[in-house]
């Protein structure tokens, strides 16, 4: 017989990196909130790949923790090793990631969440999300138990009804073996949400005892430390780093797999559900790219204290003794012993163009959901959607206006926008070119961008918010302390440009415009500048970007003007696109389907061309005159 066990504010259903930030920023915004793990040692668990960050997924990271979110923090805290990534092109696609001691992490942030006021840590499985009038009113877990809320956040991960698959053997399991959840997806159903099933996977761990790294090359972290909150300085987080190593496939590796494709669940019918395009198995890779000769695989340790290492770039779900085989061709991992064999994940998700940008679904009120169940992958992806939804969560209980962040914010705004209007029919992974205005949404500038919308929300304290103001009144003032200073034609300035190989002055000119210079940079001035304050490394980037890149960020600014226009051509929530006369059927029932809030968001919806835009512009223009 039900009972019910407690009333609270929120509820968050997974405790993976999505549902941590969610319920860490409905509990730090003051409303009592219960987060929920099938298992709790679950909590922050990288089922996958021990890392944080990388190529655009660092910057997601850094928006998370200017909104106030804990990811950031957290590999601050656990690292093995930080790396600035593609350093030889510009800042707009610099990304930072760091290898995690992956038990330290899940430690760390549960410790975090435990400590939080206003926040309960529980194991139970929730198996039904109850609704009066389309309205959340709790949730009932597999033992009977009513919790009841006024909004409900889920962050299920990859357990919905999840199964994992090696060769011929299948087990109705969540990742690295723990229970999944069997029950929840048919209470989604229920409530009339459309469900749809993915797929990922995960490679082999192998002992590194039994690896030969003389035949491998060493990968080290970066001399000079980058943390991933803009709240710390290398000083704060410095200490030994453990390296990573890299070797390659050859024809042998690939020979391999393809005599054992017909054994593949990808290639013998045993595995039907959509995978990630942009990170796949290792014999998807063999067969896609058939003229590559080899392959990079990455040994990443998964902790300080453990021997065990993630092969990336080898995910399989072939039979036990066609990956060992595989691996064994590898140089370095000749005779590997692998302690925990790969496979292919199936799981239930969402369509997420049944949501909001508030990631809120359209049907149900109160009804949020965030990370994977919304059709995304990776951790750090999970997480920006967590914290959104947790802000969203917290902003309806308090009748406020929800954060929506757009395209010209931040990543995170990317990240959503695509999923919510575009769809996806692949485990949707965040990349820089999917950044129109990656230029202006870079990671350096992530606090400029977005710190001052998290002290808005509450999740900033009034400290922090202080520090980030002093910071950008010291870049405005040096700045335009650069832009009057001049130096003259006197011989130590012109000695100084000799030395760097930089034309000689004629006249006066302005330490801006030597800035500006592509072989002089602001910290080589303070050979000239005696008059030069001593600032941070944050301060200095910040100051260097702004004189170097200024051309190409105001074009992008005038780009994103006219965005915004298009973003603020509202359409009417419940309006019906059949009324409007020339409009193709396709475009009818997309928009119908999407409901989008704006112009703009209607213009990127899959199926509406151009010239269907120009309809609506032309009859709601119509409209307001024959209406006004």
């Amino acid at each position: 017989m039900s009972y019910i066990a407690d009333n609270v504010d929120v509820i968050v259903v997974g405790a993976g990196h999505a549902g941590c930030e969610a319920a860490l920023a409905t509990a730090r915004l003051g409303h009592s909130t219960i987060l929920f793990a099938i298992n709790l040692d679950s909590v922050a668990m990288m089922a996958c790949n021990p890392s944080i960050g990388g190529t655009s997924k660092g910057h997601l990271v850094r928006e998370l923790d200017a909104l106030g979110g804990e990811m950031g923090k957290n590999i601050d805290k656990t690292y093995l090793q930080i790396k600035m990534l593609n350093t030889s092109k510009g800042p707009a696609v610099h990304s930072l990631r760091a290898q995690a001691d992956k038990k330290k992490y899940s430690l760390e942030m549960t410790r975090t969440i435990e400590r939080t006021p206003n926040l309960k840590l529980k194991q139970a499985e929730v198996v039904e999300i109850l609704t009066e009038d389309n309205k959340i009113t709790g949730v009932r877990t597999a033992t009977d138990s009513i919790y009841k809320a006024k909004c409900v956040i889920l962050a299920t991960g990859t357990y919905l009804k999840a199964v994992c698959i090696t060769g011929e053997y299948t087990v109705n399991s969540g990742p690295s073996g723990l229970q999944p959840a069997n029950h929840l997806t048919e209470s989604l159903i229920n409530l009339g949400i459309e469900v749809c099933r993915f797929k990922t996977g995960t490679p082999c761990r192998i002992n590194k005892n039994s690896v030969d790294f003389s035949k491998t090359e060493i990968q080290p972290g970066d001399e000079s430390i980058l943390p991933f909150s803009f709240e710390n300085y290398d000083k704060d987080i410095s200490r030994e780093q453990i390296p990573c190593y890299l070797t390659y496939t050859n024809l042998d590796t690939h020979k391999v797999i393809l005599d054992n494709l017909n054994r593949s669940p990808l290639y013998n019918g045993n595995i039907t559900s959509t995978g990630p395009r942009y990170c796949p198995s290792i014999e998807t890779k063999i067969v896609r790219f058939e003229d590559k000769e080899r392959h990079q695989i990455f040994l990443e340790p998964e902790g300080e204290n453990t021997d065990e290492i993630y092969v990336q770039g080898m995910s399989s779900s072939l039979p036990e003794d066609v990956q060992i085989s595989m691996l064994r061709t590898v140089p370095g991992l000749e005779n590997c012993e692998v302690t925990r064999i790969g496979y292919a994940i199936e799981y239930d998700c969402i369509n997420p163009t049944q949501l909001k940008l508030s990631l809120e679904l359209k049907n149900i009120s109160g009804l949020f959901t965030s990370g994977q169940i919304n059709g995304s992958s990776g951790y750090e992806e999970a997480a920006a959607q967590g914290i959104i939804a947790g802000i969203n969560a917290a902003m309806k209980i308090e009748n406020r206006e929800p954060l929506i962040l757009d395209r010209s914010d931040a990543y995170i705004g990317v990240l959503i926008d695509d999923l919510i209007t575009k769809g996806t029919e692949e485990p949707y992974r965040m990349m820089t070119s999917r950044a129109e205005y990656r230029l202006l949404l870079r990671q350096d500038n992530a606090d400029l961008r977005l710190l001052e919308k998290g002290y808005q929300v509450g999740l900033i304290s009034e400290e922090r918010y202080q520090r980030f103001l002093h910071k950008k009144e010291l870049i405005q003032t040096e700045s335009e302390r650069l832009e009057s200073t001049y130096v003259g034609t006197k011989p130590k300035v012109q000695e100084f440009l000799k030395k760097h190989d930089s034309t000689e002055l004629a006249s006066g000119i302005t330490l801006a415009n030597l800035v500006r210079r592509p072989e002089l940079n602001y910290q080589l001035l303070s050979e000239i500048d005696t008059a030069r304050p001593d600032f941070t490394e944050d301060i200095i980037e910040q100051i260097n970007i702004h004189f170097k890149y200024e051309g190409y960020v105001q074009k992008q600014k005038e780009q994103v003007e006219h965005f915004k226009k298009l973003e603020r051509r509202l359409l009417p929530n419940d309006f019906d696109y059949s009324t409007v006369p020339s409009l193709r059927i396709e475009a009818i029932q997309k928009l119908n389907e999407i409901k989008p809030t704006s112009v703009g968001q209607a213009s990127r919806i899959s199926g509406v061309s151009p010239a269907d835009i120009s309809v609506l512009l032309v009859w709601f223009e119509q409209q307001r005159r024959t209406n006004p």
